[in-house]
């Protein structure tokens, strides 16, 4: 079996080979890729197609392909196979989205984000 850096060559690694992150939310992002797939939302294929897909449109559009903004095409491949496979609409993840902006606007340095 395959392992998901056999798949996904990109994924930024320290010199252990283990996977690094650059702020809580992109572990996160990799947690819930890692659940939605155990959960067979998608298949490692799909979801490498779909990274691919983003990397190569954010590339296309000058993104210029440094690893900071790796994540955010992580976040974007979820996004777009949770609504392909159902299991959210664009109008709901945008509405998830605009509230945690505003959470986080309304919420003091140092603590908790919560959602109302």
């Amino acid at each position: 079996m395959s392992s998901l850096k056999d798949i996904l060559p990109e994924l930024p690694c320290d010199d252990t080979a283990a996977p690094v992150f650059r702020a809580p939310w992109e572990a996160q992002a990799f947690a819930m890729a890692v659940s939605l797939h155990q959960k067979g939302l998608f298949t490692w294929t799909e979801w490498a197609a779909a990274l691919t897909a983003e990397i190569r449109a954010a590339q296309a559009a000058g993104d210029p392909d440094t690893g900071a903004t790796y994540y955010h095409h992580w976040l974007r491949a979820l996004e777009r196979l949770a609504v392909e496979k159902g299991a959210a609409t664009s109008a709901a993840l945008q509405d998830k989205a605009a509230a945690w902006d505003r959470a986080a606007r309304a919420t003091p340095h140092g603590q908790p984000i919560t959602l109302p």
